[in-house]
């Protein structure tokens, strides 16, 4: 687990400048967590107050209120990490996440966190650039949700999920629309419809769990 922690905290951006030496540090107070498929890893509302490393699997970051309406903020997977708001605030969970496959984090807790951050003072000032960066995305999702339909949403989704294989663009292991619809906010019969009309004008294909963007998609609908 070490190893893999190491190899994962190298990728967060606010720990990738540090030396190995120093990293190591920390990758040794991490704890390995398995979780299966659909298993909520944090609640919204929790006083959890950990730095989690996704290791292997996905999973789906999001917030609800008290009518169950949910709505995703992100989908992460392998390499991508959640949590370190919690790591230097005394504040509850924003959000939850849940598993959309079997998942492994590696785990590292505020208290060892802190400890270690004592160590390397510099790492705070990277860290308070970072999660002001975090909260202008989240200021801008909620504004794209307020001033954008659920189509322009919809395939601005597309876009951020997709990465350019030659001449196409790709989404590997796709959402379903259920996840979709959570993503932007609508209900899945309207992104049903969305996808179908995308489907019938040829702008893109579904493959199982993949899907292809064969050109480019309208701006409107």
């Amino acid at each position: 687990m070490q190893q893999e922690a190491f190899a994962g905290l190298k990728k967060i951006p606010f720990l990738s400048q540090l030396s190995d030496e120093v990293l190591i540090t920390l990758a040794e107070r991490a704890k390995s967590a398995k979780y299966p498929k659909q298993t909520m890893i944090v609640s919204e509302g929790d006083e959890s107050s950990s730095l989690y490393i996704i290791i292997s699997g996905k999973v789906r970051v999001f917030s609800s209120d008290d009518k169950s309406k949910e709505v995703t903020l992100l989908i992460q997977e392998q390499g991508s990490y959640f949590g370190e708001i919690a790591l230097l605030s005394d504040q509850l969970r924003s959000a939850s996440v849940v598993t959309l496959e079997k998942t492994v984090c590696a785990v590292i807790s505020k208290s060892d966190f802190i400890h270690w951050l004592l160590n390397y003072p510099d790492v705070a000032v990277i860290l308070l650039g970072v999660l002001s960066e975090k909260i202008k995305q989240l200021t801008g999702k909620l504004r794209e949700m307020a001033l954008s339909n659920v189509y322009e949403r919809t395939i601005k989704a597309l876009h951020e999920l997709a990465i350019i294989e030659g001449d196409i663009s790709v989404i590997h292991n796709r959402p379903t629309q259920q996840e979709l619809a959570s993503m932007v906010g609508a209900s899945r019969e309207m992104i049903n419809k969305v996808m179908h009309e995308l489907t019938k004008g040829g702008y893109i294909v579904i493959e199982d769990k993949t899907l292809i963007i064969h050109k480019k998609l309208p701006s409107s609908w």
